[in-house]
């Protein structure tokens, strides 16, 4: 295994500590300090308990880092920072193409996109409309929610489990272990019992997705998994470890930003009426709000990890090689340089080339999925709850951690006027 040397020391002055930065204030509304980290220090380092990392926080230094070859998403090649980051267990979940550089990553890709074809997303459509009507139909009679769990988790959930040839029964195993790794941190865990927990769930998520795949190359079907068993380029297949880990990525990919995000989207309309008031007014607005609202909170606050393989400069600041550089695509988002008034909410902006599916070759595979999920989502949410509320003041909404890789509610409670469901027949 080929290892980056580590990185250089820095002076202590030029590092930020975590805390100062991932406070209480921030886990609620981050987008001050960002503000503040792209006027004052827009490629800053910041030291955690386990790590330090480059933040980039504005919008073309974004895009450059994200394109540059320099910064290799290959965890193997970080050799004892990979271990210090994620533990060994994590490497038989990370053996895809996230993790990889090209020639590897564009061998990955294509054969996952064999799979994953704009005509496979747009089949889906009738089912995704059923599913958001059931959800809805069991909330409408009741007249308040709790819309994560009730709707936000169930929708992707649903969704990628079809594609993927989940079994519906085996939903709550799967919906148990991914929250342990995305609400890591709450419930007052030290950061060892969060560790443990996190190695464990991914231990049975690996076993999972190791027994679904032996399952479908015994049996295939027309789901996405035997799709990828069946994918070939060249002489060349996907490995047992690159399909398991292949649908783990695409689980987390399509299920758990989808359900963030669908939260996230929820709270900005009802914190900005006259923008809600537009769309209740105009339902045909709602595609174009969808890619406002991932603009203004996305759900995925930074890019995935990269290690620089040799000494580089980003925004005039120097990159010691085998540092471990962080794209904060959050405030990628909110910089003046993308749109004006960006700490504003505007469904009717127009287009925006918003980072929140990434850039580059790791641009995110499951765009059509997550915006045919959103835009299905908010459009019927709006017939049938069109006097949607808050259940609880916003300040009171409990987010996710501030160091976690995802932004979302943990609860978010809501009211609305309950309606009977009409009988199907």
């Amino acid at each position: 295994m080929t290892q980056t040397a580590p990185a250089a020391p820095v002076p202590d002055e030029e590092i930020v500590p975590g805390e100062e930065i991932y406070t209480p204030e921030f886990r609620a509304d981050p987008y001050p300090v960002y503000a503040r980290l792209r006027r004052e220090r827009p490629v800053v380092r910041v030291r955690t308990p386990r790590f330090d990392s480059f933040l980039v926080t504005r919008y073309d230094d974004a895009r450059k880092a994200l394109s540059d070859p320099r910064l290799s998403k290959d965890l193997y090649r970080a050799g004892d920072t990979y271990l210090q980051v994620f533990g060994e267990k994590a490497r038989q979940i990370n053996t895809n193409m996230l993790n990889s550089d090209p020639p590897e990553h564009s061998r990955l890709r294509r054969l996952v996109t064999q799979a994953f074809t704009p005509r496979r997303i747009e089949a889906m459509r009738p089912r995704v409309e059923a599913i958001v009507e059931r959800l809805l139909d069991r909330m409408a009679p009741h007249g308040r929610t709790e819309f994560v769990d009730d709707f936000a988790l169930r929708l992707p959930l649903a969704v990628i489990g079809d594609l993927l040839g989940i079994p519906e029964a085996d939903h709550e195993e799967i919906l148990a272990g991914t929250q342990v790794i995305r609400t890591v941190g709450t419930g007052g865990r030290s950061p060892q019992e969060n560790r443990a927990a996190i190695g464990q769930a991914q231990e049975r998520l690996h076993a999972y997705f190791t027994g679904l795949v032996a399952a479908k190359r015994r049996e295939p079907g027309e789901d996405l998994v035997s799709a990828l068993i069946a994918a070939r380029d060249g002489d060349g297949r996907l490995s047992e470890p690159e399909l398991v880990s292949t649908c783990f990525l695409l689980l987390f990919a399509g299920y758990q930003t989808t359900s963030d995000f669908l939260g996230n989207a929820v709270v900005a309309l009802l914190t900005h009426p006259d923008e809600l008031t537009k769309l209740l007014a105009d339902p045909g607005l709602v595609p174009e709000a969808v890619e406002e609202l991932l603009r203004f909170d996305g759900s995925v606050p930074v890019s995935s990890f990269r290690f620089a393989t040799e000494d580089l400069e980003i925004g005039g600041v120097p990159i010691p090689q085998g540092s471990i550089v962080t794209v904060v695509l959050s405030s990628a988002n909110h910089d003046p340089q993308l749109v004006a008034e960006p700490d504003g909410l505007d469904v009717t902006r127009g287009d925006v080339q918003h980072m929140s599916f990434g850039h580059g070759v790791h641009y995110c595979l499951g765009t059509a999925l997550a915006r045919l999920e959103a835009t299905t989502a908010l459009r019927r949410i709006l017939v049938r709850l069109p006097d949607l509320q808050l259940d609880v003041p916003v300040e009171e909404l409990q987010w996710l951690p501030a160091a976690s890789a995802f932004r979302g509610l943990l609860e978010l409670p809501l009211r609305f006027t309950a309606t009977p469901v009409r009988d199907p027949r």
